[in-house]
């Protein structure tokens, strides 16, 4: 019989099939309380009575719900846990953090095209005003043109 491995190793796992997805971290960062959790334990490492008395600082709320709170943040890899004697200390694993890091990097990533496009519209935009100011506008450029229609992007009449 196979003896299981502590959870804050599978939880740190990168390519671990055991190891939580990066949404699964983002999930649980969706409640403020588990998000106010990992920022004090950024800090350093805790133990959860320290851990109630720093969160009570921003509210009630009982030791129970500190360590349910922090059994969600531990499957979902973003914090381990340590026995110190009958104490459990919990910290930030950043395993589990650079996972949901590369996860939102590789969105970011995904977006770097557009801000080159951006930027070719607003050259494009300058150059139509600099056409108008100077009375250059092609026709079907200007705010409107003979057949009651908009100029639309790229020249393009559009219907009133």
């Amino acid at each position: 019989m196979a003896t299981p491995r502590p959870r804050a190793e599978t939880a740190a796992g990168g390519g671990d099939p055991a190891a939580p997805s990066p949404s699964t971290a983002l999930l649980a960062l969706g409640d403020p309380t588990r998000q106010r959790l990992l920022t004090l334990l950024a800090g350093g490492e805790l133990a959860v009575g320290e851990l109630v008395d720093r969160a009570q600082e921003a509210g009630p709320i009982s030791q129970p719900a500190v360590s349910q709170h922090l059994r969600v943040l531990r499957d979902a890899g973003l914090v381990a846990v340590r026995a110190e004697g009958t104490r459990r200390r919990y910290s930030v694993d950043p395993a589990g953090v650079a996972a949901a890091q590369r996860w939102l990097g590789a969105l970011v990533a995904l977006e770097a095209p557009w801000p080159a496009l951006d930027a070719l519209d607003t050259e494009v935009a300058r150059g139509r005003r600099a056409g108008r100011a100077s009375g250059r506008g092609r026709a079907g450029e200007g705010p409107s043109n003979e057949r009651g229609s908009q100029a639309g992007p790229a020249g393009r009449s559009v219907a009133s």
